[in-house]
């Protein structure tokens, strides 16, 4: 596993990152116990992960706090996330720390060493500078949150518009999570130049989705980014439109967002200790031929509507 610095956080943290979330909530949306869940935690701690990146809302944050539980608090950093609002709309100050409060509880754990401000919508992000930063920081100074986060709502900001305000306008954030892929890197041009400004670390989350795992699925959008004028028709093979990246197009994908967007750590979600492994052994690979690079550069170019998911 390679390790890399967290930015100003100076937390040095794995290149691949354990999602907790995602299709599969570490087995959870499968049925399997916090117990099994725990077990895909502890593997990945054993192919050398040290970061965990969880939330509220996922609900495994208990199943991580018993997968952690062998090991020196230390040796692990572990990020959790809180929403700004919830269907009862924005939450309010004292709630939210009531939530966080909730967070270190589930996890077991006496301090949160990046705790995010979850799926900021352009509409919320005011809300959440004003109202909910200051109770981070608070904690912050109690010991119990060591650096701020804050995540994008990506399939529904694919153009960054919140974290592109945050990090122009404040010098609050710690870190950021923004979504990346070969679909649609414009978080490029957009986002890794204030996040240099800034200093921040960055967690890339959408890395492979569902339209790098089925077929079907990949065939549709690039007919939509076709239609919308995003990507030429001539550019790809319309039934396989990224074979030249290999038999493995999902390892291509997280090596093409490892090597080639400046993140310091990839986000990657499983059930499956194989499929773990698996992932591992991309993201540590090498990068892609400068060939394949450039032809994924070329097809979407001119894309920023796609999250992939």
């Amino acid at each position: 596993m390679e390790f890399t610095t967290l930015g100003r956080t100076g937390l040095r943290v794995s290149r691949m990152g354990l999602g907790c979330g995602g299709h599969s909530r570490l087995g959870l949306s499968f049925g399997r116990t916090d117990e099994e869940a725990a077990d895909v935690v502890r593997a990945a701690l054993d192919v050398g992960v040290n970061f965990i990146d969880t939330a509220e809302n996922y609900r495994t944050e208990t199943a991580v706090g018993l997968g952690i539980g062998g090991v020196p608090r230390d040796s692990v950093v572990i990020s959790t996330k809180v929403a700004a609002a919830d269907a009862d709309g924005l939450v309010s100050a004292a709630d939210y720390r009531s939530r966080v409060e909730g967070c270190l509880t589930r996890l077991g754990t006496d301090y949160i060493d990046v705790m995010n401000v979850h799926g900021v919508t352009p509409d919320e992000y005011d809300w959440a500078r004003d109202e909910l930063v200051p109770v981070l920081l608070r904690m912050r100074e109690e010991g119990k949150v060591r650096s701020l986060g804050i995540t994008e709502q990506f399939i529904t900001d694919t153009s960054h518009v919140m974290l592109r305000r945050a990090l122009a306008e404040d010098d609050l954030w710690d870190v950021v999570m923004v979504g990346y892929s070969v679909l649609n890197f414009s978080a490029e041009r957009t986002v890794m130049p204030l996040v240099r400004e800034r200093g921040c670390g960055t967690q890339l989350m959408f890395a492979v989705r569902r339209a790098l795992s089925r077929p079907a699925a990949l065939i549709e959008l690039m007919e939509n980014l076709v239609a919308t004028g995003q990507v030429d028709s001539g550019s790809f093979d319309a039934a396989e439109p990224l074979k030249f990246m290999g038999v493995d197009m999902a390892g291509a994908a997280y090596r093409f967002a490892r090597h080639e967007s400046g993140m310091d750590v990839v986000l990657s979600g499983t059930s499956s200790l194989e499929h773990l492994k698996a992932n591992a052994a991309s993201i540590c690979a090498g990068p892609l031929s400068s060939d394949i690079v450039e032809r994924v550069r070329s097809i979407f170019a001119r894309v920023d509507s796609a999250s992939g998911n």
